[in-house]
Protein backbone atom coordinates (compact mmCIF):
# COMPACT_ATOMS: atom_id res chain seq x y z
CA UNK A 1 0.00 0.00 0.00
CA UNK A 2 1.13 3.94 -0.96
CA UNK A 3 0.66 6.48 1.28
CA UNK A 4 -0.33 10.78 0.29
CA UNK A 5 0.19 11.41 3.44
CA UNK A 6 2.48 9.20 5.50
CA UNK A 7 6.12 7.90 4.90
CA UNK A 8 7.10 4.40 6.23
CA UNK A 9 11.08 3.31 6.24
CA UNK A 10 11.71 0.15 7.77
CA UNK A 11 15.59 -0.13 8.41
CA UNK A 12 16.79 -3.11 9.33
CA UNK A 13 14.50 -3.98 12.61
CA UNK A 14 13.27 -0.59 13.24
CA UNK A 15 10.43 1.33 11.25
CA UNK A 16 10.64 5.12 10.83
CA UNK A 17 7.08 7.02 10.48
CA UNK A 18 7.15 10.22 8.83
CA UNK A 19 3.71 12.78 8.96
CA UNK A 20 4.46 13.71 5.53
CA UNK A 21 1.70 16.60 4.89
CA UNK A 22 4.85 19.30 5.47
CA UNK A 23 2.59 22.50 4.28
CA UNK A 24 0.23 22.43 6.94
CA UNK A 25 2.82 21.30 9.48
CA UNK A 26 1.10 17.70 8.93
CA UNK A 27 -2.29 18.90 10.33
CA UNK A 28 -4.65 15.64 10.43
CA UNK A 29 -7.16 15.38 7.55
CA UNK A 30 -9.38 12.39 7.37
CA UNK A 31 -7.27 10.71 4.78
CA UNK A 32 -3.91 11.69 6.95
CA UNK A 33 -5.92 9.73 9.79
CA UNK A 34 -6.66 6.69 7.86
CA UNK A 35 -3.36 6.08 6.64
CA UNK A 36 -1.63 6.84 9.74
CA UNK A 37 -3.83 4.17 11.17
CA UNK A 38 -3.10 1.68 8.98
CA UNK A 39 1.09 2.17 9.22
CA UNK A 40 0.66 2.06 12.83
CA UNK A 41 -1.62 -0.52 13.17
CA UNK A 42 -0.17 -3.02 9.91
CA UNK A 43 3.43 -2.20 8.92
CA UNK A 44 4.53 -1.35 12.49
CA UNK A 45 2.95 -4.22 14.07
CA UNK A 46 4.48 -6.12 11.80
CA UNK A 47 7.58 -8.88 13.55
CA UNK A 48 10.29 -8.02 11.68
CA UNK A 49 10.02 -4.53 13.07
CA UNK A 50 11.33 -4.47 16.74
CA UNK A 51 11.37 -0.90 17.16
CA UNK A 52 9.40 2.46 16.17
CA UNK A 53 10.63 6.40 15.32
CA UNK A 54 7.58 8.40 14.77
CA UNK A 55 8.50 12.27 13.60
CA UNK A 56 7.07 15.37 11.36
CA UNK A 57 8.13 15.89 8.20
CA UNK A 58 9.50 19.67 7.35
CA UNK A 59 8.60 21.99 10.11
CA UNK A 60 7.09 20.47 13.12
CA UNK A 61 5.51 17.06 14.40
CA UNK A 62 2.36 17.96 13.78
CA UNK A 63 -0.19 21.30 14.67
CA UNK A 64 -3.23 19.20 15.07
CA UNK A 65 -6.70 18.92 13.30
CA UNK A 66 -6.83 20.30 9.37
CA UNK A 67 -9.34 23.20 10.56
CA UNK A 68 -9.33 24.46 7.07
CA UNK A 69 -10.34 20.74 5.67
CA UNK A 70 -13.79 20.80 7.90
CA UNK A 71 -15.41 18.06 9.29
CA UNK A 72 -17.23 15.16 7.54
CA UNK A 73 -21.03 16.37 8.58
CA UNK A 74 -23.05 14.15 10.56
CA UNK A 75 -26.17 12.74 8.29
CA UNK A 76 -28.79 13.57 10.98
CA UNK A 77 -28.05 17.18 11.52
CA UNK A 78 -25.11 18.18 9.33
CA UNK A 79 -23.15 19.19 11.84
CA UNK A 80 -19.54 17.93 12.69
CA UNK A 81 -19.43 14.24 13.12
CA UNK A 82 -16.44 14.35 16.02
CA UNK A 83 -17.43 11.11 17.84
CA UNK A 84 -17.39 9.23 14.29
CA UNK A 85 -14.26 10.90 13.28
CA UNK A 86 -12.71 9.82 16.75
CA UNK A 87 -13.64 6.55 17.42
CA UNK A 88 -12.95 5.61 13.88
CA UNK A 89 -9.82 7.79 12.74
CA UNK A 90 -7.89 9.19 15.86
CA UNK A 91 -8.43 6.48 18.37
CA UNK A 92 -7.26 3.36 16.39
CA UNK A 93 -4.04 5.45 16.17
CA UNK A 94 -3.81 6.51 19.66
CA UNK A 95 -4.97 3.17 20.92
CA UNK A 96 -2.85 1.26 18.70
CA UNK A 97 0.13 2.85 19.31
CA UNK A 98 -0.50 1.64 23.42
CA UNK A 99 -0.85 -1.68 22.58
CA UNK A 100 2.02 -2.17 20.26
CA UNK A 101 4.09 -4.78 21.78
CA UNK A 102 7.74 -3.08 21.15
CA UNK A 103 9.05 0.60 22.21
CA UNK A 104 7.83 3.77 20.16
CA UNK A 105 9.93 6.70 20.07
CA UNK A 106 8.39 10.20 19.26
CA UNK A 107 10.88 12.68 17.95
CA UNK A 108 9.33 15.77 18.14
CA UNK A 109 10.49 18.72 16.08
CA UNK A 110 8.75 22.17 16.32
CA UNK A 111 5.25 22.46 17.14
CA UNK A 112 3.19 19.17 18.67
CA UNK A 113 -0.72 20.77 19.31
CA UNK A 114 -3.64 19.31 19.56
CA UNK A 115 -4.43 16.08 18.64
CA UNK A 116 -0.74 16.08 17.32
CA UNK A 117 0.56 16.77 21.31
CA UNK A 118 -1.70 13.78 22.19
CA UNK A 119 0.00 11.60 19.36
CA UNK A 120 3.63 12.42 20.64
CA UNK A 121 2.64 11.48 24.28
CA UNK A 122 1.02 8.30 23.24
CA UNK A 123 4.61 6.90 22.22
CA UNK A 124 6.91 5.36 24.95
CA UNK A 125 9.67 7.72 25.19
CA UNK A 126 9.40 11.41 23.79
CA UNK A 127 12.24 13.19 22.90
CA UNK A 128 12.34 16.72 22.22
CA UNK A 129 14.13 19.82 19.90
CA UNK A 130 15.22 22.50 21.47
CA UNK A 131 12.48 24.63 19.17
CA UNK A 132 9.90 22.14 19.80
CA UNK A 133 6.77 23.10 22.16
CA UNK A 134 3.43 21.43 23.30
CA UNK A 135 -0.15 22.69 23.42
CA UNK A 136 -3.53 21.29 24.38
CA UNK A 137 -4.65 24.05 21.99
CA UNK A 138 -8.51 22.43 21.82
CA UNK A 139 -9.79 25.27 23.99
CA UNK A 140 -8.52 28.19 21.68
CA UNK A 141 -11.63 26.84 19.23
CA UNK A 142 -14.16 26.06 22.25
CA UNK A 143 -13.38 22.38 22.74
CA UNK A 144 -11.76 19.72 24.89
CA UNK A 145 -8.58 17.66 24.77
CA UNK A 146 -9.09 14.48 22.56
CA UNK A 147 -6.81 11.47 21.90
CA UNK A 148 -6.04 10.31 24.92
CA UNK A 149 -4.77 13.67 26.13
CA UNK A 150 -7.14 13.82 29.26
CA UNK A 151 -4.95 10.22 30.45
CA UNK A 152 -1.86 11.02 29.41
CA UNK A 153 -1.04 14.72 30.44
CA UNK A 154 -2.49 14.14 33.86
CA UNK A 155 -0.07 10.67 33.98
CA UNK A 156 3.15 12.86 33.02
CA UNK A 157 2.42 16.26 34.95
CA UNK A 158 0.17 15.73 37.23
CA UNK A 159 -3.06 18.03 38.38
CA UNK A 160 -2.15 21.17 38.66
CA UNK A 161 -0.24 21.98 35.22
CA UNK A 162 -3.16 19.34 33.11
CA UNK A 163 -5.66 21.45 34.30
CA UNK A 164 -3.05 24.94 33.17
CA UNK A 165 -2.35 23.01 29.66
CA UNK A 166 -5.88 21.83 29.38
CA UNK A 167 -7.92 25.65 30.84
CA UNK A 168 -5.12 27.85 29.63
CA UNK A 169 -4.40 25.81 25.98
CA UNK A 170 -0.74 27.90 26.47
CA UNK A 171 2.61 26.47 24.51
CA UNK A 172 4.91 24.54 26.59
CA UNK A 173 7.85 25.00 25.67
CA UNK A 174 10.61 22.30 25.23
CA UNK A 175 12.45 23.27 28.33
CA UNK A 176 9.40 23.38 30.58
CA UNK A 177 8.16 20.37 28.89
CA UNK A 178 11.50 18.46 30.33
CA UNK A 179 11.11 20.44 33.55
CA UNK A 180 7.70 19.31 33.96
CA UNK A 181 7.75 15.45 32.90
CA UNK A 182 6.27 15.63 29.68
CA UNK A 183 9.69 14.57 27.70
CA UNK A 184 12.28 12.38 28.70
CA UNK A 185 15.03 14.40 26.60
CA UNK A 186 15.95 17.83 24.72
CA UNK A 187 18.34 18.08 21.96
CA UNK A 188 19.60 20.92 19.35
CA UNK A 189 17.54 20.63 16.63
CA UNK A 190 20.24 19.41 14.98
CA UNK A 191 20.92 16.32 17.09
CA UNK A 192 17.42 15.29 17.75
CA UNK A 193 17.00 12.82 14.57
CA UNK A 194 20.47 11.28 15.15
CA UNK A 195 19.40 10.83 18.53
CA UNK A 196 16.34 9.37 18.02
CA UNK A 197 17.89 6.98 15.45
CA UNK A 198 20.23 6.01 18.05
CA UNK A 199 17.97 5.18 20.61
CA UNK A 200 15.71 3.39 18.10
CA UNK A 201 18.23 1.12 16.87
CA UNK A 202 19.51 0.50 20.42
CA UNK A 203 15.71 -0.50 20.87
CA UNK A 204 15.69 -2.86 18.09
CA UNK A 205 18.63 -4.86 18.99
CA UNK A 206 16.84 -5.22 22.51
CA UNK A 207 15.59 -8.10 24.59
CA UNK A 208 12.35 -7.34 22.26
CA UNK A 209 10.04 -9.33 25.09
CA UNK A 210 11.33 -7.84 27.47
CA UNK A 211 10.30 -4.80 26.50
CA UNK A 212 6.29 -5.75 25.31
CA UNK A 213 6.22 -7.30 28.68
CA UNK A 214 7.19 -4.07 30.50
CA UNK A 215 4.94 -1.76 28.19
CA UNK A 216 2.10 -4.04 29.09
CA UNK A 217 2.32 -4.01 32.74
CA UNK A 218 3.14 0.17 33.01
CA UNK A 219 -0.39 0.28 30.25
CA UNK A 220 -2.49 -1.82 33.16
CA UNK A 221 -0.56 0.27 35.80
CA UNK A 222 -0.74 3.69 34.10
CA UNK A 223 -3.59 3.51 31.65
CA UNK A 224 -5.76 0.76 32.78
CA UNK A 225 -8.82 2.79 31.66
CA UNK A 226 -7.76 3.69 28.05
CA UNK A 227 -10.61 2.68 26.34
CA UNK A 228 -12.98 4.47 28.53
CA UNK A 229 -11.24 7.21 28.85
CA UNK A 230 -11.52 7.70 24.93
CA UNK A 231 -14.83 6.83 24.37
CA UNK A 232 -15.60 9.94 27.02
CA UNK A 233 -13.92 12.20 25.39
CA UNK A 234 -15.33 11.75 22.20
CA UNK A 235 -19.07 11.94 23.83
CA UNK A 236 -17.96 15.26 24.95
CA UNK A 237 -15.99 16.75 22.23
CA UNK A 238 -19.36 15.81 20.17
CA UNK A 239 -21.41 17.87 21.72
CA UNK A 240 -19.00 21.09 22.06
CA UNK A 241 -18.57 20.30 18.04
CA UNK A 242 -22.65 21.74 18.23
CA UNK A 243 -21.97 24.35 20.40
CA UNK A 244 -22.04 28.25 19.25
CA UNK A 245 -18.48 28.96 20.94
CA UNK A 246 -16.68 25.99 18.30
CA UNK A 247 -18.83 28.06 15.25
CA UNK A 248 -16.91 31.19 16.66
CA UNK A 249 -13.52 29.66 17.35
CA UNK A 250 -13.09 28.33 14.09
CA UNK A 251 -14.01 30.93 12.26
CA UNK A 252 -11.96 33.27 14.13
CA UNK A 253 -8.94 30.41 13.79
CA UNK A 254 -9.43 30.37 9.87
CA UNK A 255 -10.04 34.27 9.80
CA UNK A 256 -7.04 34.43 12.04
CA UNK A 257 -8.61 37.13 15.12
CA UNK A 258 -9.40 36.82 18.31
CA UNK A 259 -12.89 34.68 19.12
CA UNK A 260 -15.77 36.33 20.26
CA UNK A 261 -16.86 33.14 23.19
CA UNK A 262 -20.95 33.55 24.65
CA UNK A 263 -20.68 30.37 26.96
CA UNK A 264 -23.36 28.87 24.19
Amino acid sequence: MSYETVKWEQEGAFGRITLNRPESLNAWTEEFGHELGHVVNERAADQSVRAVLLTGAGRGFSSGADLKAGFSPHPEDGMPDVQRELHEVYHPIIAGIRRLEKPVVAAVNGPAVGIGCSLALACDIVLAAESAFFGLAFVNIGLMPDGGSTLFVPAAVGKARAFQMALLGERVESARALEWGLVNEVYSDERLMPEAEELAAKFAAGPTRSYAGSKRALNQMIYPQLDDQLALEADLQHALARTEDFMEGVSAFVERREPSFKGS
